[in-house]
């Protein structure tokens, strides 16, 4: 504005005045304008998640369903599995998404993160994933890993509990209340910072297959779709602050 004011007093008073303030904001609208769009678009940049699945993949399909609703500041772009027939891959190919078979071998590893890289993935999703992964791999992916288990966290958790490991365990306990957690991944299994957790009653008569369908359905199709949101907010967020 300033700078168009001088040429309006350059120009010739009162009129010039006029003009040098429109000037004014047609400079300031194509260059700072333009700046606070740029700060806006990075600061509500879509991410790109990866999906590891090794069977069914009704956790993808939940966060497949959820996009554009619920996870608005993330996109799945990559689903992997260690098997080429788990129906994670055919939900995935259904829903235009990339896919591909990793195979548990010694260079796993080395193989997904060209994956991770090639496809620019920002962080990643385990949903019903059963392989560990290395303390390097969890170290170079620090806070850009998060799993879905069927349980209260830290309750019914840790090494050979998974699937209905878990939901025979929790009818066997005795227990009155179960659920699922969606956690970060660290050196220790499903001991992670935990994001969202959400419960439901364990009902007399409950086997462990009504009781993983009660929670899957009222609990990890929920919660999960909420953490991708949530962890994909807190990543823009870093990136505007650095």
């Amino acid at each position: 504005m300033a700078f168009g004011m001088a040429i309006g007093l350059a120009i010739d008073g009162t009129n010039g005045m006029v003009i040098g303030m429109m000037l004014g904001m047609i400079f300031g609208m194509l260059f700072f304008d333009n700046d606070d769009e740029n700060d806006e678009k990075e600061e509500n940049a879509m991410l790109n998640y990866a999906v590891f699945a090794s069977g069914s993949g009704s956790n993808l399909q939940a966060l497949i369903d959820a996009q554009g609703s619920v996870i608005t500041a993330a996109q799945p772009v990559l689903v992997i599995s260690t098997k080429a027939d788990a129906y994670a891959l055919t939900r995935a190919e259904t829903a235009g998404i990339a896919t591909a078979v990793v195979p548990r071998s010694e260079g796993m590893e080395d193989e997904i993160s060209a994956l991770l890289e090639a496809h620019k993935i920002d962080f990643i999703v385990l949903a019903g994933w059963l392989t560990i992964f290395s303390n390097e791999f969890i170290s170079r992916h620090n806070e850009r890993i998060i799993n879905t288990h069927p349980s209260l966290l830290p309750a019914f958790g840790g090494v050979g509990m998974y699937g209905m490991h878990v939901h025979r365990a929790v009818i066997a306990a005795g227990a009155t209340e179960s659920g699922a957690t969606v956690h970060y991944v660290n050196e220790v299994v499903d001991g992670g910072d935990i994001i969202l957790q959400k419960s439901v009653a364990v009902e007399v008569g409950d086997t462990p297959e009504s009781l993983q369908k009660r929670i899957l359905e009222q609990c990890e199709w929920v919660i999960l779709p909420q953490a991708v949101q949530m962890v994909a907010e807190k990543l823009n967020q870093e990136k505007t602050s650095c």
